[in-house]
């Protein structure tokens, strides 16, 4: 009961976010041209974007699967992935996508530490990605934006992937080796030596991280292809600085999977550089919709897979205690 009610805080502090954030934004926008913004999009164009979308994260599974060694089948992995992003997208504050995955990986891999080193590795390695593409973006611009944000987001999260991929297992053997009264002492050297794993692997990280990029790079691209129509006219330049940034921000646990704040920020960021706020946030609500579809066909995946999707979650909550 507790785990419950807490689950349901995080989802009214989420779902109070994104209530907030899409009241401002048609507090302030003239909503007739949002409208008007969905108006110039086609069907096929958004049913082709759709299904890009699905492919690129067919090879993120991929690339978890790779980071777990391919450990467990890639049709589990890809099903757990697609688990993960309907429970993300769809069940925000009841068991996080990475949870879900990790999860469903766990029941298949039986290896929790195996299983946490690769999701944390998979999570860093795309803000590397993420970061690697905005500083991309400065470079196009050539001075343009907001070189400051940019370098100190990319400083970040490339100390943040060092620190959780080379001192992390150093530093758990330190402390628990001196107070090894500690609780959950095999729990912590076992992450450790995960984490060391993944980190004497430079070859496997450097193909991630590239691939990881690669996705990103596509999704930026297909972001373009639904804004364009859209009314949304600005250089590949400064979506490749912008998007990045909004992505990172709707990661932030204040609403349903970015709802209204992505697509703020992306208006925010785009503004500057010729975009029309109204436009940028039309398109950044049909790309919520393309999120949202995808995880409906990740609900679907699990469900078919065997048992309902309540208690695939029940199963993941046990397993997470």
């Amino acid at each position: 009961m507790a785990l419950g009610g807490k689950a349901a805080r995080k989802w009214l502090i989420r779902a109070t976010g994104s209530a907030a954030a899409l009241g401002l934004i048609f507090w302030f926008l003239p909503k007739d041209a949002i409208l008007e913004g969905f108006s110039r999009l086609s069907l096929p164009v958004f049913l082709s974007v759709l299904l890009a979308f699905l492919l690129c994260h067919v090879v993120t599974a991929t690339k978890w699967w790779l980071l777990m060694d391919r450990a467990i089948p890639l049709l589990t992995a890809l099903r757990a992935h697609f688990a993960g992003l309907a429970a993300n997208l769809c069940l925000p504050g009841a068991a996080g996508g990475d949870a879900v995955r990790a999860a469903l990986a766990h029941a298949s891999l039986k290896d929790g530490p195996k299983v946490a080193a690769a999701a944390i590795g998979d999570r860093l390695i795309d803000l590397v990605g993420l970061a690697c593409l905005t500083l991309i973006g400065l470079l196009m611009l050539h001075g343009g934006g907001s070189p400051v944000l940019g370098l100190t987001i990319a400083g970040i999260v490339f100390a943040a992937a060092i620190a959780g991929l080379f001192v992390f297992p150093k530093i758990a053997r330190g402390v628990w080796s001196r107070w090894p009264g500690l609780p959950a002492r095999d729990l912590a050297f076992r992450l450790a030596d995960a984490f060391a794993a993944l980190g004497r692997r430079p070859g496997l990280l450097l193909f991630t991280l590239a691939l990881s990029a690669g996705v990103q790079a596509v999704l930026i691209l297909l972001s373009i292809r639904l804004a364009e129509p859209m009314g949304v006219d600005v250089a590949w330049a400064a979506w490749f600085f912008a998007w990045p940034i909004a992505k990172i921000v709707a990661t932030l646990p204040i609403s349903l999977g970015g709802l209204g704040v992505r697509e703020s920020s992306l208006a925010a960021l785009l503004v500057p550089f010729g975009a029309t706020a109204p436009e940028v946030v039309a398109s950044g609500l049909a790309w919520q919709g393309i999120l949202y579809l995808a995880g409906a066909l990740g609900a679907l995946i699990l469900i078919a897979s065997g048992g309902g999707f309540g208690t695939r979650i029940s199963q993941v909550t046990e397993i997470s205690e």
